[in-house]
């Protein structure tokens, strides 16, 4: 039985390598569509952005200088969270499950 799943876990691996992505310019290009909210909160945040870049630091202290940075950092975590996530396919799952099996 444990052959079994050591075969199924070869022919499982070996059709992993052979559908890896390739570095295309396009495969790069692809993004994950945002819904609505998503689109608003980014354009918020782009002009918001935008404010900050037009104000005129040297009259501002050191603390206001700091908030405004801490902000602008707190929205870049938040655009990237917005942008993209974490997948894994189907035979990656399978893998995983597999390997699980056969180690316990």
């Amino acid at each position: 039985m444990k052959k079994l799943f050591a075969i199924l876990a070869l022919v499982f691996s070996a059709h992993m390598l052979v559908a890896a992505p390739t570095n295309d310019e396009d495969s790069k290009k692809e993004k994950t569509e945002l819904t609505e909210a998503q689109k608003e909160r980014l354009a918020e945040i782009q002009t918001r952005v935008d404010e900050i870049k037009a104000m005129d630091f040297s009259e501002m202290s050191k603390e206001e200088i700091k908030d405004v940075r801490s902000e602008l950092k707190d929205m870049k975590e938040e655009a990237k969270r917005a942008g993209g996530g974490v997948y894994i396919s189907v035979g990656a799952i399978i893998i995983i499950l597999l390997l699980l099996i056969l180690l316990t």
